[in-house]
């Protein structure tokens, strides 16, 4: 079973985000570059399948030449292979150009299931995946909490405000998954020596045959028209309980509408 596991490179959610003015854009140089939480649990997904059916893990990274980093570490964890699209045209994408981009990248490769998280902490749009599918004409199954190969087939569970909803499609086909469907592998020493050696393709634009009119800010049909920065944090309200603190509580609640 071929494997693709997207791997988007974000800023270090413990760290100051700041966007570059007149752009409207993510300032990814002000901060360390991480590995987007949710598809940790994704490449942790996409070794378990490999393990469980046999094949390899192909890693697709969009990113600039820093995210080579966060792909190494992918490959560190026990991915075989990567696919790096590097270019400066495709810098400031939104979502649906950023799709177009991978869905390029994805017709060049022989795959039976994609894997994505859910959404990246630095956009939050949760649509990738969605797009992918779309693009590529496969069925999309989100928001996993378990994933079942049965021979062609794939069934995800994900839990719901009514419950449990399982759901079922043929490959191949794109998946995104939560964070309650494992719990990601630290890299080994050996991995990690390993992963020096493993094959990192490096792609285009012109590659992907891709315009790059379509890509960048004069591509994406989505900006941000204007931004300023959060308003500093107030000072807290202290209520001292002398027997009627529950009572002040919810006044508290209410006044602010909270309740």
């Amino acid at each position: 079973m071929n494997i693709v596991v997207l791997v988007k490179q974000v800023p270090d959610t413990e760290s100051v985000r700041k966007l570059v003015p007149g752009a409207g854009t993510l300032d990814r140089a002000a901060a360390d570059g991480v590995i987007n939480e949710l598809d940790e649990y994704a490449i942790e997904e996409g070794l378990r399948i490999a393990e469980a059916h046999g094949g390899e893990v192909t890693i697709l990274s969009v990113g600039p030449a820093r995210a080579a980093e966060s792909i190494r570490k992918a490959l560190s964890m026990g991915a075989d292979k990567a696919v790096h699209v590097l270019d400066d045209e495709i810098a400031g994408s939104d979502a649906l150009a950023t799709s177009a981009v991978l869905a390029a990248a994805l017709q060049q490769a022989e795959f039976d299931l994609v894997i994505a998280g859910a959404e990246s902490t630095d956009a939050r749009t949760g649509v990738i995946a969605a797009m992918l599918a779309e693009r590529m004409g496969v069925p999309q199954l989100s928001l996993a909490s378990k994933v079942d190969i049965d021979g062609s087939s794939v069934t995800v569970r994900r839990v719901s405000d009514e419950g449990i909803e399982v759901v079922s499609g043929s490959l191949p086909a794109v998946i995104s998954v939560m964070e309650k469907i494992n719990e990601p592998r630290y890299p080994s020493f050996k991995g990690i020596m390993a992963a020096k050696k493993k094959p990192v393709q490096t792609l285009t634009l012109a590659d992907l045959s891709v315009d790059p009119g379509v890509v960048g800010l004069a591509g994406s049909v989505t900006s941000v028209a204007d931004f300023e920065a959060a308003a500093p944090r107030g000072a807290g309200v202290i209520v001292k309980d002398e027997g009627e603190g529950g009572a002040k509580v919810a006044a508290f609640l209410a006044e602010r509408k909270f309740i």
